[in-house]
């Protein structure tokens, strides 16, 4: 059954779902048969952490070219130049990506149309986690911009792009990274109209929610993007690597909880290859059975429960109306309509 399908969830996150998830779950590895000779992949914030743990993973398998799409294309090289050490026979190129910024995700996405005969796999993987209050260039607060508005526009934005440019026969897949700590959001905006402008006032910031609850919302809006596209034509799945040892993403938070975190993943954290693993099950193993899914712990999981009430119905449809405004100014109905021809 797919995620929609499942009956939500009635476990406790903490301690009974993290501890099921870290030490009672079977990991999956894609087979050593897998030949990825002649595709195209990309993944976002493959500098660094999980995306440069996939990236060398995909490469392990043959992938004939690899995008590292990042903002700083000093640290992109820095990890390319690692990259093609040990795989020279793939192309390995890096483009510039800011996830703050509409302007350039726009740029990459014709890049992307100009430069790639072929893409294959997208894997959006960049993402933050402010603890204080920062706005970006756009007038949102960063981190909902960086993890939700902008990874749903680059995805619109690659939909078409991977539709037309993969194999006939063989769907294009986008795999976008999630987290489990999604389940732990408190999303206390969810009544608030409009919605998404509630998060941009610095003196409601929760810089302990902002991340849990980006997620959320990324979850909300894609139940309903992807009863847009077709599997036939793109495959749009959600990944949750689980709580990996090793990330860079709390950077920011206080140094208490740096601590504490980090005594934590040195006791119950997952390798950055296990759960980079993750990703590519989710990209490559996993069929269209996986559309539109959330992918934890190598199977199919269901969404948070308020997704399934009369209430989270609502707020589906509000987020969605709402996002789709914010992004109006590439006329993003227009791309959606045109996925369903």
């Amino acid at each position: 059954m797919s995620s929609k399908e499942l009956p939500p969830s009635t476990t406790p996150f903490f301690p009974n779902q993290f501890i099921t998830n870290q030490f009672y779950s079977k990991a999956q590895y894609v087979s050593k048969d897998t030949d990825l000779s002649g595709k195209v992949a990309i993944v976002t914030g493959a500098n660094t952490g999980l995306g440069l743990e996939c990236a060398n993973q995909l490469l392990s398998y043959k992938l004939s070219q690899l995008i590292i799409a990042v903002r700083s294309l000093r640290k992109g090289e820095d990890a390319a130049i690692h990259l093609r050490k040990q795989y020279p026979n793939a192309k390995i190129e890096v483009w510039l990506l800011d996830m703050s910024s509409y302007d350039s995700i726009q740029a990459f996405a014709s890049q992307i149309e100009g430069k790639l005969p072929r893409l294959d796999i997208a894997i959006l993987n960049a993402g933050i986690a402010n603890s204080t209050f920062r706005l970006a260039s756009t007038g949102h607060e960063e981190t909902m911009q960086v993890n939700f508005l902008s990874t749903m526009f680059l995805s619109i934005l690659l939909l078409p792009l991977l539709k037309s440019k993969s194999p006939t026969g063989s769907p294009g897949r986008l795999t976008i990274v999630t987290s489990m700590l999604s389940l732990t959001a408190k999303f206390a905006q969810k009544d608030k109209i409009p919605l998404l402008k509630a998060f941009d006032d610095e003196k409601t910031f929760d810089g302990v929610d902002i991340y849990p609850t980006s997620k959320y919302l990324g979850l909300l809006f894609l139940w309903k993007l992807t009863d847009l596209v077709s599997a036939d034509d793109v495959v749009v799945n959600c990944v949750e690597p689980g709580f990996v040892k090793g990330t860079s993403l709390q950077r920011e938070a206080p140094a208490a909880i740096r601590f504490m975190l980090y005594l934590l993943k040195v006791t119950t954290g997952r390798s950055m290859k296990l759960g980079a693993t993750t990703y590519l099950d989710a990209a490559i193993t996993k069929g269209k059975e996986s559309h539109g899914c959330i992918l934890m712990n190598w199977g199919i999981a269901p969404y948070p429960p308020l997704l399934y009430t009369v209430e989270g119905e609502n707020i589906k449809e509000r987020l969605w109306q709402e996002t789709l405004e914010e992004l109006s100014f590439v006329n993003v109905n227009g791309i959606l309509e045109s996925l369903a021809k």
